[in-house]
């Protein structure tokens, strides 16, 4: 198995004070999803597996890295700025997305989760950018760190 990948992720709880089912579930299945397969290296390093804590801190994602024993191995902080506008409207669609599975036709939904994978992806590009030069991660794990990024980030 390769060392480079993750074996925990946790989330930092002052970070995750406002919730609902919805974004919980998001939460959930996005960590699930990425300790089954993931691709996480330290740009400049050969060690690993890691441990990542995501977390908030005065409008600025952190990123503190662990080795599997808990020894720090290096904290990134990152403005959200290059994602707020991809997160206002991911936010504003994902709203429309779970209405629309409570009371609109099948097309609807289609058309609705289309957008919303759309601007997901952008969102999981701007984050690859982002990380460039820091932490090298796959499409996939990219995705899915957005996901919990959005997840920490929502407040509604």
């Amino acid at each position: 198995m390769s060392k480079s990948r993750l074996v925990a992720i946790t989330l930092d709880e002052k970070s995750t004070a406002t919730s609902n089912s919805n974004i919980e579930h998001e939460r959930e299945v996005a960590i699930f999803d990425i300790l089954e397969g993931n691709s996480f290296a330290i740009d400049g390093r050969e060690d690993g597996p890691y441990k990542l804590n995501l977390g908030l801190s005065e409008d600025r994602l952190v990123l503190q890295v662990t080795d599997e024993g808990d020894a720090p191995v290096v904290t990134h902080m990152l403005s959200l700025t290059p994602l707020k506008r991809i997160m206002k409207d991911y936010f504003m669609i994902c709203e429309s997305y779970y209405e629309a599975i409570r009371t609109s036709p099948p097309s609807r939904i289609q058309a609705i989760d289309m957008g919303r994978r759309g601007l997901h992806d952008e969102g999981s590009r701007t984050l690859l950018e982002r990380l460039s030069g820091k932490i090298t991660v796959d499409l996939d794990t990219a995705r899915r760190l957005f996901t919990l990024i959005c997840a920490l980030h929502w407040k509604g």
